[in-house]
């Protein structure tokens, strides 16, 4: 019998960031990627255009966590906002999907990643939600690497 490869959860995953330790997010939304198709024909070719690939475009990355005591990704934004070089703020992500006993089976790399919109958590004083965090963010490509 054929060895049988059953689909990978979608909750079960972790990430690692570049110089950044937490790995625990309730919420990873991987954006698209689409590359811009250009139209080209030269006079002396037949009654149609030719379909040229152009520019790559990768849509944001979002992630969400439940706010801890941890400073790390506020701080990784904060290195934006205070206007320093940009290339400070850049780190390499990998996403890791694994299977039901823990095991990486996929992953995911992002390219030269940097934090470019925060959102913190609104706060109810008659709620009971946890307080969840979010952060964008803009890259300049994700390939899959396992």
């Amino acid at each position: 019998m054929a060895d049988r490869h059953d689909p990978l959860r979608n909750f079960r995953y972790r990430l690692e960031i570049d110089g950044i330790t937490q790995a625990g997010f309730s919420e990873v939304a991987v954006g698209d990627s689409s590359t811009d198709a250009i139209d080209y024909r030269e006079g002396n070719e037949p009654k149609h255009v030719r379909k040229l690939s152009g520019l790559n475009k990768f849509a944001n990355i979002t992630l969400k966590w439940g706010i801890t005591d941890s400073t790390e990704l506020a701080l990784w934004r904060q290195l934006v906002v205070d206007d320093g070089p940009l290339d400070a703020a850049r780190r390499t992500v990998v996403i890791r999907i694994q299977n039901e006993a823990g095991e990486d089976k996929a992953a995911f790399e992002v390219v030269n990643a940097w934090p470019s919109k925060y959102d913190p958590s609104d706060l109810n004083g008659k709620g009971n939600d946890a307080a969840v965090d979010a952060l964008e963010l803009t890259h300049e490509g994700i390939k899959r690497i396992q």
